[in-house]
């Protein structure tokens, strides 16, 4: 099986859907011979940013001399994206190597694609030899497929509205789910959180004794404009650089930090210069991420409010206004609540779709648009809406790819062929 048949068989096991369990990926990594417990694993849940925090944290463990494993979903063009090893992504023959073998060994796992792309990343690692893998949940935890791993740390990002159908429709229900990461006597961090979630979070901690670092409380940050300084527990690091864009990614940031100091307790060093080098070096694309050619064009990946929040806020301390607005928003997303942050700003939207994903129907969004007095067209593909924006913005106005990372990544995707054209 090459690359293209082996992806195409991944990509047919979507129509099974999501299916939340354990019983499939527990028989699949038995099959496997377990090789999630041949590395030391850092579990990482959450709602907005916990994709940051998995690349920040491993390339703080990679710049301390560790080989690192990085696991994330969902990928922005290529699904290679998915499996990293000190922050390059595996070759197209591993990819069709991982298939094989997998399937091979399990070939009756009835495994979901998530299920089956999990157990991949793990026989990826246990490959490679690598020392730690940073493994992120691909929606709850409880019954999360990567829940089967054994941190030696984990990380709640902050929590918020988002998956509902699968994961409840209060934040505590949520923050249930997601709080399984937390493993009997074994360190959690967590990002801020609301109230409510916290409530079950430091719940869960209590009743597995594990120890707690919280955010303000124990870590914590002092934003200078671009660069930050972290305070943590035992230690502080000032005049950090970070290569992230926004001070919502200086928290981000820090909860990998405050990861590194429960690791270098843990017996394994982490030198102060490895952190700063992390901290500057990380790289995530789609996030804030300003595309040189054309200038003055944004992609940010927010996908649900709290993200579209964040985004608003950097918009404001940027001073930006006047925006064109390519935008596309799945179907089970709340569409009005991520428009409306964002729409005061805005000076028309350019309403689309991704391919192969189900999206709320352009027109639906352009009609929220006019109602806020926003003018808004509709395209049938993003590169279209794209090609409009760009033909209308004035001068010095701005270009903003927001509303999901599928359509961050086919306009990335796009982008990058323009520049190969001659």
């Amino acid at each position: 099986m090459d690359y293209r048949e082996g992806i195409e068989f991944l990509y047919g096991l979507r129509r099974a859907g999501i299916k939340l369990g354990l019983k499939n990926i527990a028989r699949l990594l038995s099959a496997l011979g377990h090789p999630q417990k041949r590395f030391v694993s850092l579990h990482v849940a959450g709602t907005n940013g916990k994709g940051s925090v998995a690349a920040s944290l491993a390339a703080i463990l990679s710049a301390a001399g560790y080989r690192t494993g990085l696991y994330t979903s969902p990928h922005l063009q290529r699904f290679n994206e998915r499996i990293r090893i000190d922050s390059e992504t595996v070759t197209d023959a591993e990819v069709a190597e991982l298939i094989d073998e997998v399937r091979k060994r399990a070939p009756e796992s009835g495994a979901t694609f998530f299920e089956f792309t999990t157990a991949m990343a793990f026989l990826c690692f246990e490959h490679r030899k690598v020392d730690f893998a940073v493994i992120e949940t691909g929606m709850g935890g409880r019954l999360d497929a990567t829940l089967l791993v054994s941190p030696l740390v984990s990380l709640i990002t902050p929590i918020s509205m988002d998956h509902t159908y699968h994961l409840g429709s209060t934040l505590a229900a949520i923050a249930a789910e997601k709080a399984f990461i937390i493993k009997k006597d074994k360190p959690v961090v967590l990002g801020a959180q609301p109230d409510e979630a916290l409530t079950v979070l430091l719940k869960r901690a209590s009743s597995t004794a594990s120890p707690v670092r919280l955010w303000a409380r124990d870590f914590s940050v002092v934003s200078q404009g671009k660069t930050f300084s972290y305070r943590g527990r035992d230690m502080a690091l000032d005049g950090l650089h970070p290569s992230l864009l926004g001070e919502h990614q200086h928290v981000n940031l820090a909860m990998s930090l405050c990861a590194a100091e429960l690791i270098g307790k843990a017996g394994y060093p982490i030198a102060e210069t490895a952190m700063r080098k992390g901290v500057a070096g990380v790289y995530w694309p789609g996030r804030l991420e300003w595309w040189p050619n054309p200038p003055r064009l944004l992609l940010d990946g927010a996908h649900n409010p709290a993200g579209a929040q964040v985004l608003a806020q950097y918009l404001k301390a940027e001073g930006i206004d006047g925006i064109h607005w390519v935008v596309g928003i799945k179907w089970d997303k709340a569409g009005s609540a991520i428009l409306a942050p964002i729409l005061p700003r805005c000076k028309a939207l350019y309403c689309t779709v991704a391919a192969g994903e189900a999206f709320i129907a352009p027109h639906q969004l352009a009609e929220e648009a006019l109602k806020s007095g926003v003018p808004a067209d509709v395209f049938p593909e993003p590169l279209a809406a794209l090609r409009a924006a760009l033909a209308k913005r004035g001068p010095k106005e701005i270009i903003l790819v927001a509303g999901s990372l599928y359509l961050v990544g086919e306009i990335r995707d796009g982008l990058e062929k323009m520049e190969m054209m001659p």
